[in-house]
């Protein structure tokens, strides 16, 4: 580690800016939204810089660099084009012993100025120690991203608890009775700024039921690409208890979950469940009962052939409390990772999505309903029974010539993308061999697909046409 993190107390503290450009003007911000009174040397101000003297948030000294001009600063930052310049201004501060930067020049730095992310009185440092700015603000761009817009009030609120509970709680108790509030409800609650209810859970704690209320989670981790998961699922995976999850949800966002969460897979590929559905709906009830934070991951999203509302319905049941964050469903993370719209102006003015297991052997579907030529049809869970569909729609009067794509590892790096139609797709899925999981796109839009595109959005797409 180059550099140690310090938060600097710079409110009334005098810090001296060596330099009149833009780099000095965006460095002395920082020294101003910290309350330090910012005194710029320079024979000259240009731009930002003269505008914020001219609005009393600096004052300036208009001569060029003498030592006798720092005496006194709590820091000192040179921002020039002059390396003379800067290179005196660092001897002088080290001379008398107050820290200095010098910017751009990491060698003559005493301190850095990190990129900041600010969420009220919550503020987050990223620095690459010198070696690249623009990486780091890269980073912190991914932060915001990342991080919930409440945090700050979420703060706020438990500084206001803390001083109100703290006095009561014993001193060796409080870290974890704090822990334990922040793995329960009231922490969403807090950040969804239900402030009465998330005060109230906090009483209900402090009252000497302590253990977090358990709850569960049905999160959809989208199609496969780790990208393409919610900034929402992102946040709950990072607080998870424990994880329970099938085959369709990626290793990569497996690996995104809290490290120290239980992980629990319960398999459920087709005839060959680890754990069949009733006993998943049993562990959850059960996990949360024991107070857990339960995140159930499902591919895609929870409400399109996921089973959630199954299970939803029993927690209920069981006076759990349940909250299903959406993820983005196979069949619209498919279309855009092949370049084949789920709707189109010519082609498909509706779309449909239909489930391609069997009950008891037989595709139980609508066939007459599903061989409009003017709509896309979408097929998850169907590759065993390709033959059937495919027959099925032929039969019913779909033209065998109809494009359609079956896709494997949709979105996923190791995508593969086989085109063919209707009467060709039983014996080219073979040849492909093509393997699940793997989702049916039929309908005049297979057309559009186009393999550059899905180069383009960095997935290695394997595009077959029969």
């Amino acid at each position: 580690m180059d550099y140690l993190p310090i938060f600097m107390r710079l409110k009334g503290e005098r810090v001296c800016v060596i330099g009149g450009g833009t780099i000095a003007a965006r460095k002395s911000d920082l020294f101003i939204q910290a309350g330090a009174k910012v005194e710029i040397i320079s024979p000259e101000l240009k731009g930002e810089m003269a505008r914020m003297h001219q609005a009393g948030l600096v004052s300036w000294q208009p001569t060029a660099f003498e030592p006798s001009l720092i005496t006194g600063s709590k820091l000192v930052l040179a921002a020039t084009d002059d390396q003379a310049v800067n290179e005196a201004v660092h001897q002088a501060a080290t001379e008398m012993g107050i820290a200095v930067n010098i910017a751009d020049q990491t060698e003559l730095c005493d301190y850095i100025l990190p990129s900041i992310l600010q969420r009220g009185p919550i503020t987050i440092a990223v620095s690459t120690g010198g070696r690249s700015p623009t990486f780091a603000r890269h980073l912190r761009v991914q932060l915001e991203q990342a991080l919930p817009t409440g945090l700050g009030e979420v703060a706020l609120l438990l500084r206001q608890l803390r001083q109100q509970y703290n006095p009561l709680i014993e001193e060796d108790e409080r870290k974890h009775f704090w822990q334990n509030l922040l793995n329960s409800a009231f922490y969403q609650t807090a950040l969804e700024g239900r402030w009465d209810e998330a005060r109230q859970i906090c009483a209900k704690a402090f009252a000497g039921h302590q253990t977090p209320t358990g709850e569960v989670f049905l999160v959809g981790a989208g199609p496969g690409d780790p990208d393409l998961l919610t900034i929402k699922a992102l946040r709950i995976l990072q607080t998870a208890d424990v994880i329970v999850y099938d085959r369709l949800v990626s290793e990569e966002i497996i690996n995104l979950t809290r490290r120290e969460a239980e992980r629990i897979y319960v398999g459920k590929s087709m005839s060959n469940h680890t754990l069949p559905q009733d006993q998943i709906n049993q562990l959850l009830v059960d996990l949360a009962k024991q107070g857990k934070k339960v995140i159930r991951l499902k591919g895609g999203d929870p409400y399109i052939f996921g089973r959630g509302a199954e299970e939803q319905a029993l927690l209920r049941e069981h006076g759990v409390a349940c909250t299903v964050i959406p993820g983005i469903s196979s069949a619209s993370g498919i279309a855009a990772s092949t370049g084949i719209p789920l709707t189109h102006r010519e082609y498909a003015q509706s779309v449909k999505l239909v489930t391609g297991h069997t009950r008891q052997g037989i595709v139980d579907l609508d066939w007459d309903c599903l061989v409009d030529p003017n709509q896309t049809l979408v097929i998850y869970m169907g590759l065993s029974n390709v033959e059937i569909i495919t027959r099925q729609l032929i039969e019913h009067g779909m033209d065998p010539s109809t494009p359609m794509a079956v896709i494997e590892n949709g979105t996923r790096a190791n995508q593969r993308v086989l085109v063919t139609d209707l009467a060709q797709a039983t014996e080219q899925v073979a040849q492909a061999q093509i393997q699940a999981p793997a989702l049916m796109m039929i309908g005049k839009v297979v057309q559009c697909v186009e393999p550059s595109v899905c180069i383009d959005l960095a997935v290695s797409t394997e595009v077959r046409y029969g």
